[in-house]
C-alpha cells in the first residue's frame, strides 16, 4: 500500500519539484498541496495523510503551529520538517510539536525519500549537518532551551502573533476569528505584557527570531 503523503510550502517551485522527485518513487502517493498553515489542517483533517512534508515558515500560520494541532488531532500523522534554518530554535520547537523528521532544504532532494521511509517506520530523522545530540538534548529538554519563547502564549495568542507581524491589522485579525476589533486589541496588549515588548517592530522582530514569520511575508 502506497504512503499518502502532503506537501506544504508556500513557494510553488519548491512544492513543484518535491513533487517531481516524489512522483518517481514507488510506493508514495501525493494527495495535495498547501501554500499556508491553515489550509494544511484542512487537508490533514480530510485526507488523513500518513505524511507531511511541513515547511516550517509559511504565512496565515506557521508549520510549527500547523504541526501541533495535527498532531492533536492524529497523532498517527508523520510529520516532516522541511526549512532553510538550522538554528535550534527552531528545530526544537518543530520537534516539540509533534515532527518526526527536520531536513535543511538545501539537502531536501538528495535525503527526502530516506527521510520518508525512517518517519514511516517510526523512526527519527535528522539531517547530517544537525547535531542529534545536540537536538535529543534540547528536545528531552537535558539541554537549556531559549527561556525567552513562545510556549507560554496561547494557540491563539501564537497565532495573532503571527499575523500582526505578517502587518495585518487588528480588524482583519478579528474578520479572521470572527471576533471584534476590541479583543484583538486586548490579545495583542496581553502579548506585549508577557513578551515585555513595548511596540508592533519588536513584536515583528521578536516573532522572526522565533520562526512564526519571515521578512519574505
Amino acid at each position: 500500500m502506497s504512503l499518502r503523503l502532503i506537501i506544504a510550502d508556500d513557494h510553488k517551485i519548491v512544492r513543484e519539484g518535491l513533487r517531481s522527485l516524489l512522483e518517481k518513487e514507488p510506493g508514495i502517493e501525493i494527495v495535495a498541496e498547501a501554500d499556508n498553515g491553515l489550509t494544511v489542517i484542512d487537508l490533514a483533517e480530510e485526507l488523513k495523510p500518513d505524511v507531511i512534508v511541513m515547511d516550517v515558515t509559511m504565512p496565515g500560520l506557521n508549520g510549527i503551529d500547523a504541526t501541533r494541532r495535527i498532531k492533536a488531532n492524529q497523532p498517527e500523522t508523520k510529520v516532516i520538517a522541511l526549512s532553510v534554518h538550522s538554528d535550534k530554535h527552531f528545530i526544537a520547537e518543530m520537534f516539540k510539536a509533534g515532527a518526526i523528521a527536520y531536513l535543511l532544504k538545501q539537502n531536501a532532494f538528495s535525503e527526502l525519500t530516506r527521510a520518508i521511509k525512517v518517519a514511516s517506520e517510526d523512526d527519527l530523522y535528522l539531517s547530517p549537518k544537525i547535531s542529534s545530540i545536540a537536538i535529543e538534548a534540547l528536545v528531552t529538554n537535558d539541554g537549556p532551551l531559549d527561556p525567552s519563547g513562545t510556549s507560554f502564549l496561547s494557540g491563539r495568542e501564537r497565532e495573532i502573533l503571527q499575523l500582526l507581524a505578517e502587518g495585518k491589522s487588528a480588524k482583519n485579525i478579528a474578520d479572521k476569528f470572527y471576533l471584534s476589533v476590541k479583543t484583538i486589541e486586548t490579545h495583542r496588549k496581553n502579548i506585549m505584557k508577557k513578551l515585555n515588548l513595548n511596540n508592533l517592530a519588536d513584536l515583528t522582530k521578536y516573532a522572526i527570531r522565533h520562526g512564526l514569520t519571515t521578512l519574505e511575508q
